[in-house]
């Protein structure tokens, strides 16, 4: 069994991988991510690829009604996958591992931590959105129409 430091280490990797889907961020977490898991081996590193690949199919093909429910269960795979992996080295390795994964998010967030996905916006500071003299202000905005409406007055026909 895991001690809770492994076990929340696994969730953050979980989280990383399910959150980078779909974003500026993808090609680079998949490699690494894939390489972690290989561990130096080619057939392990290209199987932990092809699981990659199919988080993505599953997550971009969802309707937007079940993606959130959908990458929930995916950061929980891929932290079961990473649960799994730590559990079966003896301590020494799983300590070494476990830095190497710490690196790899450490890594992932100091590229800014912020890329956006489908429809998104990715900032990765402040934002101050404001409307000023009437005037509409938001990040992001709909079907919107400006400009004056009609006045009330007699109806004529």
């Amino acid at each position: 069994m895991l001690s809770e430091a492994m076990t929340a280490l696994a969730a953050a990797g979980g989280t990383a991988v399910a959150q980078a889907v779909g974003t500026d961020a993808w090609t680079g977490v998949r490699q690494q991510v894939a390489r972690w898991f290989g561990r130096g081996d080619p057939q392990r590193e290209h199987a932990q690829l092809e699981r990659l690949d199919q988080t993505v199919a599953e997550l971009e093909a969802a309707p937007p009604t079940d993606a959130e429910r959908l990458r929930i269960r995916q950061e929980a795979v891929w932290q079961g996958r990473i649960e799994a992996l730590l559990e079966g080295l003896e301590d020494v390795e799983r300590g070494q591992v476990a830095d190497e994964l710490r690196a790899l998010l450490a890594q992932q967030a100091s590229h800014g931590g912020v890329s956006a996905g489908r429809s998104g916006l990715a900032v990765g500071g402040n934002v101050n959105v404001r409307a000023d003299h009437g005037s509409a202000a938001a990040v992001t905005m709909g079907n919107v129409t400006l400009g004056s409406p009609s006045q009330p007055g007699p109806h004529q026909d």
